[in-house]
């Protein structure tokens, strides 16, 4: 049953690599032949196909990078993680770049930034986990830090998210922010915020949501490792077994004779 997740895992990667190589050599080719500048608001423009190219060869960079902190570190990486990263760079790139969706379909944006504030919280989650098993480490951290720790990664990556969005906007006259409209319109005001705004909010309330959820989970795990280590301290297990078992007279490990069956 592994096996054959991993290959869903590595088709998935190949699919998403040919579509945005395939995507790459479509804006290029576009990129020289758009007008810079129009009139008709439904052409493209050639800053339109920049974005496109730009954002196509940064997915096929990002794809790599779980696999590659897995392999520095050691990680491991649930499959289902990974094949969740495949499917949000392909909305996000392909479907909102390249397919125009997030002109075309309401709320586009909205979704694909609640749905990577909830995998950076759950990342987050992972991250703490793999550093509470690092051997000589004295310190194993509480489920109100892991979920604190998750919650502020994931906020910090979608600000670093923005700050990327707003200098490529600067230097190559993009439109990442959305501070433009489909016609070449300019927003002004709390207009212009909009977009940025509701970006950070909803990558807060996907990443509070998963946290939620793991700090349940988390706390139930903690409960059951304190009662677990509570049994072995006081000797004896649930089932009211000795912790060391039986010794070969018969007698547990405190020294106390161990209960002979009636006949």
């Amino acid at each position: 049953m592994k096996k054959r997740r991993a290959d869903v895992k590595t088709i998935a990667g190949v699919i998403l690599a040919v579509i945005l190589i395939g995507s790459m050599v479509y804006s290029a080719v576009c990129l020289a032949l758009a007008p810079q500048a129009s009139t008709d608001g439904s052409v493209r423009l050639r800053s339109d196909y920049l974005l496109m190219l730009t954002q196509c060869c940064l997915g096929l960079l990002v794809m790599f990078v779980p696999s590659m902190l897995q392999k520095h570190w050691t990680w491991p990486i649930p499959d289902s993680m990974y094949i969740l990263y495949f499917v949000f760079l392909y909305c996000a790139i392909y479907l909102g770049e390249v397919r125009n969706f997030y002109y075309l379909v309401p709320n586009w944006d909205t979704w694909l930034h609640t749905l990577s504030g909830g995998m950076l919280g759950a990342l987050g989650f992972v991250i703490v986990e793999q550093l509470n098993q690092v051997q000589g480490v004295p310190v194993k951290l509480g489920p109100k830090f892991v979920c604190l720790f998750a919650l502020c990664f994931a906020l910090t990556v979608g600000v670093l998210w923005e700050i990327y969005e707003f200098t490529f906007d600067s230097l190559l006259g993009m439109n990442m922010q959305k501070f433009r409209l489909e016609d070449g319109s300019e927003l002004v005001g709390r207009a212009a915020l909009r977009d940025t705004m509701k970006d950070l909010i909803v990558d807060f309330l996907g990443a509070l949501a998963v946290v939620s959820v793991g700090y349940i989970g988390a706390r139930k795990k903690a409960r059951a490792e304190r009662e677990a280590a509570r049994s072995v301290a006081d000797g004896s297990y649930a089932d009211g077994s000795c912790a060391d078992g039986p010794c070969a007279d018969g007698s547990c490990a405190d020294g106390e004779p161990e209960a002979q069956p009636s006949k």
